[in-house]
């Protein structure tokens, strides 16, 4: 994994200017923004990297690639409005202009990961940044073994990308599972209900073989990753992405940092035995 540098290394302090094409709500709380820069070049990210987005009198701030890197110039973020600028980026309508900058940071185990299985574990918003790299390796199905993925929502109308879930509850090429923390009367929930970790026992894993990628809430980890090693999964094979503390993307807030480490430098994606002994990466 490692940060993917520019041609140009100035080109990356100055905002392309990019164009949303199309906005569409998610949830409550999440938009989905489809990007085109003007110049029409192709971002050239990997899935797990993120994008400083730039609402012109308002500011900037990083942002999670949501969808997997293609020949189209064309990506996408999904978005919890929670902040200044993500407020701003919610009253953007297509056809407005933005600024994008990287893009940048550490990247899922793409090519580690050739040749084996797959295991994505998304809890909540953790599906905006994972959901590329599951993309990925559908669009390069043949040079990876199982994927599974699982997928944690606090209830159903908190359920992000819910007509591609169905996709791909139906596709023969992976094995899908989610469930909801919460279902009341009013949910209309037919599906699982329980914590994220309840689907651990319902795959048999050749653990040697299993790369695992979680994204979630901090608190998440801790037991996904005790799930994921009481079925075998080797340390160094589980990756994890901290990008939720992230605040100024540029190293100069000490939002994200962690000991000596600051995640947006450093990150967003870690390998869990490389800071499984940082305090603070699991809180």
């Amino acid at each position: 994994m490692s940060t993917v540098p520019s041609k140009d290394a100035s080109a990356h302090l100055l905002p392309r200017p990019a164009v949303v094409e199309e906005v569409r709500a998610m949830t409550t709380y999440e938009k989905l923004f489809r990007v085109r820069p003007e110049d029409g070049r192709p971002l050239g990210h990997l899935p797990g990297q993120w994008v400083q987005v730039s609402i012109f009198g308002v500011g900037e701030a990083p942002i999670s690639i949501s969808s997997a890197p293609t020949k189209e110039p064309t990506f996408e973020l999904c978005v919890r409005s929670v902040g200044n600028l993500t407020k701003g980026l919610h009253t953007v309508a297509a056809g407005e202009r933005i600024g994008i900058r990287g893009p940048y940071g550490t990247h899922y185990p793409v090519e580690e990961a050739r040749g084996k299985d797959v295991l994505c574990v998304a809890g909540g918003l953790g599906m905006a940044p994972l959901r590329s790299f599951v993309q990925y390796v559908l669009n390069h199905r043949d040079d990876y073994g199982r994927l599974i993925v699982f997928f944690g929502a606090r209830t159903p109308n908190d359920r992000l990308f819910a007509e591609e879930l169905a996709r791909w509850a139906k596709e023969p090429r992976m094995e899908f599972f989610e469930t909801v923390d919460i279902c009341t009367p009013e949910h209309c929930w037919k599906g699982r209900v329980g914590l994220i970790t309840h689907l651990f026992p319902e795959v048999v894993l050749d653990a040697a073989n299993t790369f695992m990628v979680t994204v979630g809430p901090p608190v998440m980890y801790r037991f996904v990753v005790a799930a994921a090693a009481k079925l075998g999964v080797p340390e160094e094979q589980m990756f994890m992405s901290l990008e939720r503390r992230m605040r100024c993307g540029v190293g100069l807030c000490g939002h994200c940092q962690m000991s000596d480490v600051y995640v947006c430098q450093r990150g967003a994606v870690f390998r869990y035995s490389e800071i499984k002994d940082v305090k603070e990466a699991l809180l």
